[in-house]
């Protein structure tokens, strides 16, 4: 059965239907990840896009699902050829199977790397999937990811209600998990080293974080403009210097939003495990696991400073609160499948908790 990818600059991709029949409209994106696309299929910060794969075939070991990082949020999906008899002793179904259990349409058999050069040239831009080529632009073109749903980005994925993850071992911290949008490897990564680790919901007040006496925040991932949320950007300006904090991707940004930072868009974005990270103190680069369309503005942010950059074009990467015991980075320490350089950044978290004068003052 054919179906059709159209962008909204009317340039439409005739390929092969795949996974749910219905069509979709979102923000094509492009990920570069050779491997891990069963991760990348259910990061919820993929809300609201239309997510390509740039390597050639997808599906080869099928469908896992205790590799699953969350709940499915993307909104189609475009391979250039889908594994339909996946070989591993894991799998557990294919590829169109998990899109079909999913309601997730999906498009294959198009030429992925013409529609790459075309992002890379003219930047991430909307499109439909459709069973027809035949689309209103316009519409396609109005598009938002932050609008797609009754509510926001942010708010459409992250969890109901607070829920707790038991340390490994000894218990030697509590740690409050602000859920954006969060992969599950995040509360894994903390658990490993001995933290007990409170999820909560986006939306949770400063005052309800710190009543349960945490040792430090952490701010996950998550989808959507960061400057969008800012009723959750007031809340974390009360958390700053109240305990330590740990930020990653839109944690991140929001943290340097609440320092009175600004974000900005990117072109195309960076999405991908082989993202190459510089580290301004020691002069090290890092090879690592991002999904995000939006930077922070380094010298923008009135605290901290910035600690790593962008190797290939010198966006912001991670800024150092030293003065509140705080950092946050652009990247995915936590990647899985991905690169397990930045794993440390655990581990700093950790001693920062360990370490703290910082004292809980109601927010």
């Amino acid at each position: 059965m054919k179906r059709y990818l159209i962008l909204s600059d009317g340039t439409v991709y005739e390929g092969n239907a795949l996974g749910h029949d219905a069509p979709v409209t979102g923000e094509l994106v492009f990920t570069t990840g050779m491997c891990g696309y069963i991760e990348t299929m259910t990061d919820p910060s993929y809300y609201g896009q239309i997510v390509m794969q740039t390597f050639p075939t997808i599906g080869n070991y099928g469908i896992i699902e205790s590799d699953f990082e969350g709940k499915p949020a993307l909104f189609g999906y475009v391979v250039r050829e889908a594994c339909e008899h996946p070989s591993n002793f894991r799998c557990e179904y294919t590829l169109d199977e998990f899109l079909k259990k999913n309601k997730i349409p999906g498009i294959s058999g198009v030429d992925t790397r013409d529609i790459t050069r075309r992002l890379r040239d003219f930047g991430v831009m909307n499109a439909m999937i459709s069973d027809t080529p035949d689309a209103d632009l316009d519409k396609i073109a109005k598009y938002s990811v932050n609008t797609a749903g009754a509510r926001s980005a942010v708010m459409s994925v992250t969890s109901d209600a607070p829920f707790e993850t038991p340390a490994c071992g000894e218990e030697k911290f509590l740690v409050v998990l602000y859920d954006f949008g969060e992969k599950r490897n995040i509360a894994r990564s903390l658990a490993k080293r001995g933290c007990r680790v409170i999820t909560v919901p986006a939306d949770t007040k400063a005052a309800t974080a710190l009543s349960y006496n945490p040792d430090g925040i952490m701010l996950s991932n998550g989808p959507g403009d960061p400057s969008d949320n800012e009723e959750i950007i007031a809340e974390l300006r009360c958390l700053m210097g109240k305990v330590p904090m740990f930020g990653i991707c839109l944690g991140h940004q929001l943290l340097a939003l609440a320092a009175g930072g600004r974000t900005v868009k990117l072109k195309y974005g960076h999405r991908g495990v082989n993202q190459p990270v510089y580290d301004l103190l020691t002069g090290r680069t890092y090879i690592t696991s991002q999904n995000h369309g939006y930077a922070v503005v380094g010298d923008s942010v009135k605290l901290g400073r910035q600690r790593y950059i962008n190797a290939n074009d010198k966006t912001s990467e991670g800024i150092d609160y030293d003065e509140i015991s705080s950092f946050s980075v652009q990247f995915h320490p936590e990647a899985c499948s991905g690169p397990l350089d930045t794993g440390f950044l655990f581990d700093r978290f950790c001693d920062n908790m360990a370490t703290s004068n910082l004292t809980h003052r109601e927010a």
